[in-house]
């Protein structure tokens, strides 16, 4: 019969936190901390983090750097602890538009438990949760830490998936109608590319410094996952850059459609607006209280109004000729 993944999550008094520990066929969660346990902290309030501080002995400035949004991808070690911040991708949703960020996850390896942090809720840690039995993930908490890496390129990869289909939805778009919303949501698009390109580059410094061996003492099963991890993440890099310049070409590419549109349309007025200012010419001549010719003619009215047609068609014609129309 196959293992079934408890996930909870458990309540200690005002405090809400996931704590798992992997047994022989199940991740259990726990109320308590004991050693080899995994602790995963999101979003956490002060009391949270004030437990963490009391019950354990991790470094205060280590739970409070991954909260910081702009924190960059590192590794730290102090006092026989080790801090890896890695950046995640997390989608932000503007009206009808959609934007990609990427927000930092911190992962503690003390000797005895594994501690992650996040400012914000976020889906990477729970396909971690989901596929940790699996896996036998926390069986080492070192090949843990690799398993997120893994995770987190598939997440990347996911993302910029999403983002090719959301590339041709919006050119489909731009096909329909040339305005500017539809050149802001590929706007969007583009930032969202910069910052994965970034962050992507970023943690796949962190993970060489890791595999180097200078902070951890890496087995070839564990090597193994790291190399994966590593092939995904440059795949990630690759489709990032792809994408941020087909995107940027067809930026250009519709910046200069909408600008030579808005020519055409201006030459056409301008084409108007000459062929109407020759029977105003006419008219505001024979407006004049002077001696004109015609004017004692009977028929002097269809004789200006005849001409001045006459001049509008021929000038007409001639922009016709010359395509301005």
């Amino acid at each position: 019969m196959p293992c079934l993944i408890n996930v909870e999550k458990i309540f200690a008094g005002d405090l809400l936190l996931q704590i798992y520990k992997p047994q022989k066929c199940a991740l259990e969660t726990l109320d308590t901390l004991e050693k080899g346990c995994w602790i995963n902290l999101e979003e956490p309030t002060d009391d949270e983090i004030n437990r963490i501080l009391s019950e354990t002995q991790v470094l205060p400035e280590f739970l409070k750097y991954p909260l910081d949004m702009e924190e960059t991808s590192r590794v730290e070690s102090d006092e026989g602890q080790l801090l890896i911040i890695v950046k995640i991708p997390h989608p932000e949703h503007v009206e009808d538009m959609v934007r990609y960020e990427t927000i930092p996850l911190g992962i503690i390896l003390l000797e005895d438990l594994v501690i992650t942090v996040c400012p914000v809720k976020s889906a990477v840690l729970d396909k971690v949760v989901e596929t940790a039995t699996k896996q036998r993930a926390l069986s080492s908490h070192i090949r843990f830490i690799f398993n997120i890496f893994l995770r987190v390129a598939g997440e990347y990869l996911r993302y910029l998936r999403l983002i090719d289909r959301l590339m041709d939805e919006y050119e489909e778009e731009l096909h329909r109608s040339m305005r500017n919303k539809e050149l802001i949501k590929l706007l969007n698009l583009e930032k969202s590319l910069v910052y994965f390109n970034t962050s992507l580059k970023a943690n796949d410094m962190v993970m060489a410094r890791l595999g180097s061996g200078r902070y951890l003492a890496i087995s070839e099963d564990d090597e193994d996952i790291l190399e994966d991890a590593q092939i995904e993440n440059q795949q990630a890099i690759e489709m990032a850059k792809i994408y941020s310049d087909i995107l940027a070409g067809m930026m250009d590419a519709y910046a200069s459609v909408i600008s030579n549109n808005l020519n055409i349309v201006m030459k056409f007025l301008t084409a108007v607006t000459i062929v109407l200012m020759l029977p105003n010419l006419v008219a505001s001549i024979y407006g004049m209280n002077i001696e004109l010719p015609f004017q004692h003619n009977p028929h002097a009215f269809f004789i200006t109004m005849g001409l001045s047609f006459l001049m509008s068609a021929v000038v007409v014609y001639i922009f016709i000729r010359k395509k301005m129309f």
